[in-house]
């Protein structure tokens, strides 16, 4: 079947099928299942005496995202999901009436909702419409937007879920410098398949949970907020573990703690954090670097492929702007029923924004690719 980077032995799933559904949900790695298993346990027959090691492991995991995020280490805080780390941002602002958000068209809900609610705030929340058949969002339409008064906000996802547009952040954190605007980013589509240095790139605010290309569990997810968004972001949730110091419980001065932990309010989902902090461990042991390189030849493959078969591609992997996602429409026949015939031959893809979507990963073989072409050859 080939090298890969991850091995294909810690995900059973390749047993049973091609599995090309990241963008959706990744499959567990046994290296997670067997981490949250032994962390339920150690619950199980220790009790308390198990959390002073799990909050300590916490705490690696913390650095390990960091790492991965490219940000320091205090800017970090876990979240439950993306929805709610960029929630966090969209009602931690104090708003006035005129106020604007700047937000592409057909964005995830996870990056629409929270800010499109702050509309019974009188805070304008205004919607970029992307360029063409791939909805390209090319910097030139943020800086025009930017130019506007009162912008607050640029919301974005670093990659667009449909068809897998690739944001320039460095360019776009660049000019919301300029603007004096917050860059606040769902990088779910691309934390944990593509390099990130999100410190360096000038965003302010990124969120992303774990069960897509991060390969982790449910319900865990990674949060990074720069000092001057922390300056600006109130905490919406605050207990304990917000506070600088979270031991003195006789203590009810409110006092926040200067890094991002102060947007963690409760105690910490220790489970799945042990979960997650395996996958993280096991895309880190083979460097981000190399899951990229290994994904985006597939990608490539995957576009050679498609294009001999005639197919409109809707997913631009000749730019910069690619990302692990190949979006398709083949001529004359309905995406979802190629997804559904797709599906019947054991290859697992999602429908999106009209069109099929393959995303791979770094455990997937070139042998793969050739298998799922060879069968959407025969769809025509």
């Amino acid at each position: 079947m080939g090298d890969t980077p991850l091995p294909r032995s810690q995900f059973p799933v390749t047993d049973r099928c091609i599995y090309l559904n990241h963008a959706g949900i990744g499959p567990l790695p046994v290296v997670a299942v067997e981490a949250i298993a032994r962390s339920a346990v150690a619950f199980s027959d220790e009790g308390g005496l198990a959390y002073p090691r799990y909050a300590e492991l916490m705490e690696r995991t913390r650095e390990a995202g960091a790492q991965l995020m490219g940000v320091p280490v205090a800017d970090v805080a876990f979240v439950k999901n993306t929805t709610e780390g960029i929630a966090f941002a969209a009602s931690g602002i104090d708003w006035r009436p005129g106020d604007r958000v700047v937000l592409p068209d057909y964005e995830f809900p996870s990056n629409a909702y929270p800010w499109m609610a702050l509309r019974d705030r009188g805070v304008r929340v205004d919607l970029i419409e992307p360029i063409g058949p791939r909805r390209e969002l090319p910097i030139e339409l943020f800086e025009h937007a930017l130019k506007q008064a009162r912008t607050r906000v640029v919301g974005v996802s670093w990659v667009q879920f449909g068809y897998g547009w690739r944001t320039d952040l460095p360019a776009l954190g660049s000019l919301c410098r300029e603007h004096d605007a917050l860059l606040c980013v769902d990088a779910i589509q691309g934390l944990g398949v593509i390099p990130a240095a999100f410190d360096e790139w000038g965003v302010d605010v990124a969120a992303a949970d774990s069960h897509k290309w991060l390969l982790g569990p449910h319900g865990i997810g990674l949060m990074s907020v720069s000092p001057r968004a922390r300056e600006r972001l109130r905490p919406l949730e605050p207990g304990g573990e917000s506070m600088r110091d979270r031991d003195d419980w006789d203590n009810l001065d409110l006092d926040f703690d200067e890094t991002a932990r102060r947007y963690e309010g409760g105690t910490a989902n220790l489970i799945t954090i042990a979960g997650m902090a395996a996958s993280i461990d096991l895309l880190a042991s083979v460097g981000i670097e190399n899951v990229w390189s290994h994904v985006d030849g597939l990608c490539r493959r995957l576009v050679a492929g498609l294009t001999d078969l005639g197919a409109e591609l809707r997913s631009g992997h000749d730019t910069d702007n690619r990302s692990g996602i190949v979006s398709f429409v083949l001529p004359g026949r309905d995406s979802p029923a190629v997804v559904d015939a797709l599906t019947d031959q054991n290859i697992i893809n999602r429908a999106r924004a009209g069109a099929v979507r393959l995303s791979p990963h770094a455990y997937n073989t070139v042998d793969e690719i050739d298998a799922t072409i060879e069968v959407i050859s025969t769809l025509r």
